[in-house]
Order: C-alpha cells, then sequence, then structure tokens
C-alpha cells in the first residue's frame, strides 16, 4: 500500500506531491554524499493544502510528510518514495514519527503559545537526517498573533524544514503566510470514489458505502460515520425532518430548541469518551496517590485541563451544529434540483417524498431564500453568535 492510497479522487495533486518528494529524496541524498544539490526542484519549504471540507486535505498533507520521510531501499533503484511499508513510511502515518509534528486542534483557536512552541520545534535539525516536517491541519484557526508568530518561521525557514499548512480556503489564511506556500487545491471527491474506498479500507457493505457516499455528496470522514455510526444515521434522520415541522412559529421554536439539545447531547457523548481518559492519564502522571488524592501544587494543571475540555466541549457543539446546517443545505439543494427539473442525482433519496412535497408546494426562488437563511446561521455561529439565537432566526426563516 503506497502512502497514496487513502487521498480519494486526487489524481492531480498525488502526481504534484509524489514529483515533489522524488526531488526531496534527490536533495537528501545528494546532502549525506557531500554533492551539490540539483540545480531545480519541486521541493520546496512551505505548502498550503485548501479545499471543501471532505476533501482530504489532512489525509494529502500526512501522505506527503509519509513520502518525504520515505527509507524504502527501492528508492535507490529508481522507485519513487512514499512506499507505506518502511519504518518511516509507517512511523509518520500512525503518528510516532520524530521529525513528524501533526497538529490537530478540537478547540476554537490556536494561540500564540502553541505556535511559538511549534516554531521551536521546526528550528531543530531533523534526529533522522531527512526532514523535519510540521503538519498544521487546522491553519484556519490561528488567531491573528499566532498567524504573525508563525509568518517569521515561514519567511526564515530552517534548512531541511517543511511547513504544510491546511484550510478551507486561501481567504482563511493570513495573505502574508499564503503568499510564501506553495499552494495545492483539492477538490470534492466523486461519490463513486468515495463509496469505492469505503468498501476497500472499511469493509462496509457496497449499497451502505454507496449510499452513505452519496448522502455526505463525497466527504470521506463524513460518509464513514454515517456508514458505521446508528447516532450518525439518528441525527440526520431528524435534520432531515425540520423542513416538514416548520409550518408555524411554535413549531420552528421547537425545532430550532431539539436541534441544538441535539448538537449539546453530541458534545456531552463524545467528551464523556474522551475527557475521563484524559483526566485520569493527567492524574497518574502527576502523581495521584491512591483514592484519587492529589500531590500539592497540581491544582493548576488539573483547572488547565478542565478549562481546555470545556473548550472543546463548545468547539464539539459547534461543530456538530454546522454539520447539521450541511445537511439541512443539502436536502433544500435537491428540493431545487426538482424544481429546476435538473438532471442532478439527488443526495438525500432515502427521504424523496419529502422532497417532492416541498418542491411541489413553493418555488425555486423560495427554495433560494431558504438555502441563503441557512447558510447565514452557519456564519451567525462562525461570528459566536449563541447558537440557539442563531438557529432560531433560521427556523423562523425557513417557515411558510
Amino acid at each position: 500500500m503506497a502512502v497514496w492510497d487513502d487521498l480519494v479522487g486526487q489524481t492531480r495533486v498525488e502526481e504534484q506531491l509524489a514529483a515533489a518528494a522524488r526531488d526531496a529524496d534527490a536533495l537528501v541524498t545528494a546532502h549525506a554524499a557531500d554533492e551539490p544539490a540539483p540545480e531545480t526542484s519541486k521541493m520546496t519549504h512551505a505548502w498550503l493544502f485548501t479545499g471543501p471540507p471532505g476533501s482530504g486535505r489532512a489525509t494529502a498533507a500526512r501522505a506527503f510528510a509519509a513520502a518525504l520521510q520515505c527509507v524504502s531501499p527501492d528508492r535507490a533503484l529508481g522507485g519513487a518514495p512514499g512506499c507505506g511499508f518502511c519504518d518511516g513510511c509507517h512511523t509518520t502515518l500512525v503518528g510516532t514519527h520524530a521529525d513528524v509534528e501533526i497538529v490537530r486542534t478540537d478547540l476554537l483557536s490556536i494561540g500564540v503559545k502553541e505556535t511559538r512552541d511549534l516554531v521551536r520545534r521546526a528550528q531543530l535539525s531533523p534526529a533522522g537526517g531527512r526532514w523535519q516536517v510540521i503538519v498544521l491541519e487546522d491553519a484556519d484557526r490561528l488567531t491573528e498573533g499566532a498567524g504573525n508568530v508563525l509568518l517569521k518561521a515561514v519567511e526564515e525557514p530552517a534548512p531541511r524544514t517543511v511547513w504544510l499548512l491546511c484550510a478551507p480556503s486561501l481567504e482563511d489564511v493570513l495573505p502574508t503566510i499564503r503568499s510564501r506556500c506553495r499552494h495545492l487545491t483539492l477538490r470534492t471527491p466523486p461519490v463513486e470514489a468515495v463509496a469505492d474506498v469505503l468498501v476497500r479500507r472499511d469493509g462496509i457493505e457496497p449499497e451502505v458505502a454507496q449510499a452513505a457516499a452519496r448522502a455526505t455528496q463525497g466527504h470521506i470522514d463524513r460518509a464513514r460515520r454515517l456508514a458505521t455510526d446508528e447516532r450518525a444515521r439518528a441525527r440526520r434522520s431528524v435534520v432531515l425532518k425540520l423542513p416538514l415541522r416548520v409550518d408555524d412559529v411554535g413549531g420552528c421554536l421547537k425545532a430550532a430548541q431539539e436541534l441544538v439539545d441535539a448538537a449539546a447531547e453530541d458534545a456531552k457523548q463524545l467528551a464523556e469518551e474522551i475527557d475521563v481518559k484524559e483526566t485520569e492519564e493527567l492524574k497518574a502522571a502527576l502523581g495521584a496517590a491512591q483514592g484519587g488524592r492529589m500531590p500539592r501544587g497540581t491544582a493548576g494543571a488539573m483547572k488547565e485541563l478542565e478549562e481546555r475540555q470545556k473548550r472543546r466541549r463548545t468547539r464539539t457543539q459547534r461543530d456538530s451544529l454546522d454539520l447539521a446546517l450541511t445537511d439541512l443545505t443539502g436536502f433544500y439543494r435537491d428540493v431545487l434540483a426538482l424544481q429546476l427539473r435538473s438532471r442532478t442525482a439527488l443526495a438525500n433519496t432515502d427521504v424523496r417524498d419529502a422532497l417532492e412535497r416541498i418542491a411541489r408546494d413553493t418555488t425555486p426562488e423560495r427554495t433560494l431564500r431558504r438555502i441563503e437563511a441557512v447558510l447565514a446561521c452557519r456564519k451567525a455561529l462562525d461570528r459566536n453568535v449563541a447558537p440557539l439565537l442563531a438557529v432560531e432566526a433560521m427556523t423562523m426563516a425557513l417557515r411558510g
């Protein structure tokens, strides 16, 4: 299995990264042999991966990081780096390579302190003699101060350090940073390609995989969750019933409350799975006595963990709400396709009766206004508007 196997539907990006990895390997080989570096190279010190949610930005960055660390002996025989089996590839992909730092956050933002720690890490020479790679999966969550800290490191990179930044779009990254990166744009993978990888890699039944890929419109992670998680299917079912429940003010307010409560419950369930484990691990690391009694001087560390967990629950609730709004947008997009008699394949065929009913009873103009209302709600949540207030405003706009 090559490192690119999980990069679905991104042939052009894969070819560009593979070519850069070959040139990067040539640079390492020349340096080890004390020979001049090649005059031309497709390798550079900073990359920016952009694309819509589910396109595989982080997957592409991790695969490239693995290819840069590949130590397969086949390379000397003309093989391309990125075998997927050698120690360099394997440890990078599982997150244990000493020279690869993969940064992802489930918080609302990445601050100055965390970014300074990354910049200090980037100044180190690679322990394995190849590349020091920093993968920042959520570059769009850098605060302005954190972005300015990162800018200097990208402007004046340490030798053999590579920054791999991921963000939804160019506009989500400071202009001064993106101008110093090589930009790669990923696209939403085709539904068929996503279904194929769910069958091949995750062992999901073909019919289930096809339905999940179609319902999520090619979003790989969401498709996998929908195909394997009963809670995800139940949540989506509730969301897709909402358009039939907003005929009056009472129905709008009740639907909004239920949607926000469902997101909060989703966040709570995820927290219960993670928080207890984190807390116990930190207590053990701090030397908790039998019975859970903590040593003196450790209260600050425990409080910091609790604050971080609280911020993560907030982020998880926002993400869950945003996922519901994405499903709702897809519902109305299908309604519009029916109204315009488009040949576009419907994503939500399992609720076709509801789609046809709303398409028959309203106009395309009304459907477009409803889609705009959902998008406005997503923007409001991004601006930290209270979730219930934002969702109530949306359901009222969907009424009638």
